[in-house]
């Protein structure tokens, strides 16, 4: 099997704002239809079934929020943030059976390119997000023009020939696949996006860098901070230094870099 690497608030009268949760029966079908697609792509069960309940406890715990087991405003602000489609919720840290490359040297190709951004700037975000990793593991990464690459990368719209189409502006911003032949270690940004190489619009360097280390065998984290946890956050490219849980993961699978590497 493949791995993928993609409400309301309710307020009492007369008295302050503050948030009640709602209960089944008043959640409309709409905001249902909604948790249950979230949940069900971003926390799938992964040994038995799980109700509804449990699955939104396992989200709420998963990002740290007020565990209520109910649909409330802060889980709702939660699902509106921009993220990665990759699943947060697996057997491990990094992907079940921890695929990994079984070699030091990395290819990649672009098949296309995003026109929000001159070629230069993209091949150059793309290599820094790169560099996050080879910086801290003896994984070393080189282009290539044409033929196969272990890692393809590609900038489509809403569905485009794999199971996890896209979903617009906001949202999904990219995914990648764990190790492997085929699609494996494929890394996929969504065109709606509007790429930038600075906070005005969805930053390349800082999504590339997290989707790469899902094409390295990572799964998401929930050490709000870390570079694998799955909710967008800015910050400057320039001053980034990759997080210490980060390269505690990498370095499981790889090891760490030597002066020779």
């Amino acid at each position: 099997m493949r791995y993928i690497l993609l409400c309301a608030a309710l307020f009492l009268p007369r008295s302050p704002a503050l948030p009640v949760p709602l209960t089944v029966e008043q959640w409309s079908s709409s905001n249902m239809k909604r948790l249950q697609r979230y949940l069900d792509r971003f926390f799938p069960s992964i040994n038995e079934p799980n109700t509804l309940q449990e699955k939104i406890i396992e989200m709420q715990k998963f990002f740290h929020l007020t565990v209520t087991g109910t649909l409330n405003s802060e889980t709702e602000k939660m699902m509106d943030k921009p993220r990665c489609g990759v699943p947060d919720v697996l057997d491990y840290s990094t992907f079940p059976g921890n695929p990994r490359w079984n070699k030091k040297l990395l290819t990649y190709r672009f098949l296309n390119y995003t026109p929000d951004l001159p070629r230069y700037m993209v091949e150059e975000a793309i290599e820094k997000a790169f560099k996050v990793w080879s910086d801290v593991t003896p994984l070393q990464f080189q282009k290539v023009a044409s033929g196969d690459s272990d890692i393809l990368i590609v900038f489509a719209h809403y569905a485009h020939r794999d199971p996890y189409p896209f979903d617009g502006r906001g949202g999904i911003l990219a995914h990648a696949f764990a190790p492997g032949l085929g699609i494996g270690g494929d890394t996929h940004f969504d065109e709606s996006e509007r790429w930038s190489q600075n906070n005005l619009g969805v930053n390349l360097f800082l999504v590339a860098a997290h989707e790469f280390g899902h094409a390295l065998g990572l799964g998401h984290s929930n050490v709000q901070g870390a570079l694998m946890y799955p909710i967008y956050s800015y910050q400057d490219p320039r001053t980034f230094s990759l997080p210490n849980d980060d390269r505690q993961g990498i370095q499981k699978l790889y090891g760490r870099k030597s002066e020779n590497s």
